[in-house]
């Protein structure tokens, strides 16, 4: 599974970020979680708020930050 946080690097992103990987290491999916930063490689997304997640190519959330319980739910098959 790949998981990407989209974000420049404020608050939000960091704290989503920490969110995700606590999601997957409880979940024991495995999983390689990339911090994007670039703002032309968020873009490519389609992806003009931040922060946001995707999960194996599919936009999950844009513009907050999820609730732990949302990712385990995205990421458990």
């Amino acid at each position: 599974m790949d998981i990407k946080v989209l974000g420049p690097g404020c608050a939000k992103c960091k704290k989503t970020e920490i969110i995700v990987k606590e999601a997957v290491a409880e979940s024991g999916v495995a999983a390689n979680v990339e911090k994007v930063t670039d703002i032309m490689e968020i873009a490519q997304y389609g992806v003009f708020g931040t922060p946001a997640v995707i999960v194996d190519g599919d936009v999950k959330i844009v513009g907050k930050v999820p609730k732990k319980e949302d990712i385990l739910s995205w990421i458990k098959k």
